[in-house]
């Protein structure tokens, strides 16, 4: 009986050793998706239907089109270093200036990448002219970066004037576009980049939460509290 007990054992074990009780490489195991959190803020862990390794990480996605998605851009969907340098903005203005980082040296900057079909960047707006309003003279300053496109300018004009929006609004540019520099892949996304330059914090897909944006820009602001 022993001896049977033994060879059952042996057996398990071998099976074990061959991946006969794993757990399927795809769909069991669950995962944060990178694209889905990226794209739509989505923070729930998904069955994995993919996966990909990229500089020796592993990671899970909910289906096949995000796991391609992160092939054309895997730095886009990783989660970001900081604090790392700002790209150039390189943007117009509506009166038909170039706004680049030298306007805005010394300056604690938040770039809010936004459109006006995009109904979470309206809902967001009010509180990022709060926060102009409030730390305007204290060094910090919003920049609504309108990715519109081409012929827009008008359509975007009225919408800042309905929505009373006072700080700087400059637009995109679909052959030299900042939308691409900083990968951006969903609006509303908005990057603290402080005096230095540096990028210090970001918030993509989702309006970000008004308190955790207001207490990182007083940090970067020296405000204590």
């Amino acid at each position: 009986m022993k001896r049977i007990i033994w060879i059952l054992i042996a057996a398990l074990a071998a099976f074990a050793a061959l991946g006969f009780f794993s757990k399927p490489a795809h769909g069991a195991e669950k995962a944060v998706c990178p694209v889905c959190r990226t794209m739509k803020g989505e923070t729930e862990a998904e069955a994995r239907k993919a996966t990909r390794t990229y500089e020796g990480a592993t990671h899970g996605f909910c289906s096949d089109k995000c796991a391609k998605e992160f092939d054309a851009d895997p730095v886009a969907f990783l989660p970001p270093a900081f604090p790392r340098p700002a790209p150039a903005l390189g943007v117009t203005t509506l009166a038909g200036d170039t706004l680049d980082w030298s306007a805005l040296k010394g300056k604690v900057v938040l770039v809010d990448f936004w459109a006006t079909w995009c109904k979470p960047c309206h809902r967001a707006m009010p509180g990022l002219q709060a926060l102009h309003d409030e730390y305007g003279d204290l060094g910090f300053s919003v920049v609504g970066l309108s990715i519109d496109g081409d012929g827009s300018q008008a359509e975007v004009e009225k919408f800042i004037r309905e929505k009373r929006i006072t700080y700087p609004i400059v637009l995109d540019s679909p052959r030299n576009s900042a939308w691409a520099r900083y990968r951006v892949k969903a609006v509303p996304a908005a990057f603290l980049i402080d005096g230095e330059g540096q990028i210090v914090a970001q918030w993509l897909g989702l309006p970000a939460d008004r308190e955790e944006v207001e207490g990182a820009i007083r940090t970067h602001l020296g405000l204590q509290d």
